[in-house]
């Protein structure tokens, strides 16, 4: 029997302060609710729940960004209804001034809803913003550079690269010629008579001045869809348009009035059926090759299809790519000689949605612009003759054109919709199986925390009682 170290108190009091050690980390999973409070309760565990973790908070947020690009698509989408409307209003206005029974005045109040509509699409092109992003005027689209040719538009399937093509004739307008407005430097016209400009006819009166003619034949190829040459210089009417659909007619009331105005050739033209000679001429297609240069990434089935100075070239799987050649640009005008355009097709541009949890996990989502100069109708014009019906064909096209785009966002959008629900399935898989491992199990831990609270109540009773035993050994001193 000892006095000086009571080992069963020493042993006692051992096992009670493991037994709080114990009971205190019980209670802080209790409290806390995990089982993983501190790196040394589980390293392995903290470690694989620290990635998880990351993952969960990333794939939440990547959730977040798809449901905001869904929205950033909706915005775009909502636009793009009322350019429809606005299209569709466009049409049937056309439709009214096709009719026989419309006077030029009529045409002319037609005209003024069409432009004042022409210019509301420009103004929902350029104002249709998400959060200061502009989404409509093509600042979303894939960046294509190119000299010498304009309004240039890729689809989706045109990967990035260098596309060359070679122009050895260009694009061509129908035209007219004659010498100088009057002959022998006269300032009053000798003669009076009619003439029509595919199909607008105006009456000129003997003695109207140079000025007074030049601007009533102006006004008349205006409504003809053509344009006349300052009347200073040899006198030229050629046809708005470029290409093998630009057709120019001039119609004169006789040879000599026609030559009094200074269209000499008028003396050897064909004539009508009124006697009355006729001054025709058609426009030409650009000549353009794609299998004469190097390197190029057009494929060997690309096909073209030209309208003028407009190109649109086709390939399969959707590969599309088209461009307004630059007027008058061709081998014979190009300062080297060559007629090559080079198009720099980039993948800059386009929104970059993060739709994962980890890096470069991306979606590329591009939105074309829809402004009247990208849809080829920001020249209609009604009043002109047959401007009804080329205006109901540039519609046509341009609705095409808009519900293309609108069904590329509608397919975007339901792509980013199973793609948030994926995120979302996943991130609740994971949370699920970070649980297993970090949370704590209440009814396991409740268990322990009882088995321990029972312990240190018996231990402490234990170490009450080897406190007192030192006292036995008063009873041997007695």
């Amino acid at each position: 029997m000892r006095i000086n170290n009571n080992m069963s108190a020493v042993i006692t009091n051992n096992q009670l302060l493991g037994t709080e050690n114990s009971l205190a980390d019980v209670m802080e999973k209790l409290s806390s609710g995990f089982s993983i409070n501190h790196a040394s309760d589980n390293p392995s565990g903290i470690a694989i729940a620290g990635k998880m973790q990351a993952q969960i908070e990333g794939l939440s947020q990547a959730s977040t960004n798809g449901s905001d690009g869904i929205s950033v698509l909706q915005t775009a989408e909502g636009a793009l209804n009322e350019v429809t409307d606005m299209i569709q209003r466009m049409r049937e206005l056309s439709v009214q001034a096709a009719n026989g029974t419309n006077s030029l005045s009529d045409k002319q109040s037609i005209q003024k809803e069409i432009d004042s509509l022409l210019e509301e699409i420009d103004r929902v092109a350029d104002t249709t913003e998400f959060n200061s992003i502009n989404l409509l005027n093509g600042s979303l689209d894939n960046r294509t550079y190119g000299e010498h040719a304009t309004r240039i538009q890729t689809s989706t399937a045109v990967p990035a690269g260098t596309y060359t093509v070679k122009i050895e004739k260009a694009a061509e307008q129908a035209k007219v010629g004659g010498t100088a407005l009057f002959l022998n430097g006269d300032t009053e016209l000798s003669m009076g008579g009619e003439v029509i400009i595919n199909g607008y006819g105006i009456t000129l009166a003997a003695g109207m001045s140079r000025e007074g003619v030049y601007e009533a034949m102006r006004d008349a190829c205006e409504h003809g869809g053509a344009q006349i040459t300052n009347p200073d210089d040899v006198i030229q009417i050629n046809s708005l348009k470029y290409g093998a659909n630009a057709n120019l007619k001039i119609e004169f009331s006789s040879i000599d009035f026609a030559v009094a105005l200074g269209f000499t050739e008028a003396a050897t033209a064909p004539v009508g059926d009124n006697g009355a000679p006729i001054l025709e001429d058609t426009g030409f297609d650009a000549v353009m090759y794609l299998d004469t240069v190097e390197p190029s990434m057009f494929g060997p089935q690309a096909t073209v299809n030209k309208d003028g100075n407009h190109m649109t070239i086709t390939d399969t799987n959707g590969f599309k790519f088209s461009f307004l050649v630059e007027a008058g640009f061709d081998e014979t005008t190009d300062p080297d000689g060559l007629g090559i355009i080079n198009f720099n097709v980039t993948d800059i541009g386009s929104m970059t949605l993060h739709v994962g949890a980890n890096k470069n996990q991306n979606m590329e989502v591009r939105i074309a612009a829809v402004t009247t100069e990208f849809m080829y109708i920001d020249d209609l014009d009604v009043t002109r003759k047959d401007g009804a019906e080329d205006a109901l064909d540039s519609l046509d096209t341009a609705l095409s054109y808009v519900t293309s785009v609108r069904s590329q966002l509608g397919a975007y959008e339901n792509r980013l919709d199973h793609t948030t629900k994926s995120l979302d399935t996943t991130e609740e898989n994971m949370t699920s199986a970070i649980s297993r491992i970090e949370d704590a199990d209440m009814a396991t831990t409740m268990v322990e925390y009882t088995r321990l609270n029972v312990l240190e109540q018996a231990g402490t009773s234990a170490l009450a009682q080897a406190n007192e035993l030192p006292q036995l050994a008063l009873q041997l001193l007695q």
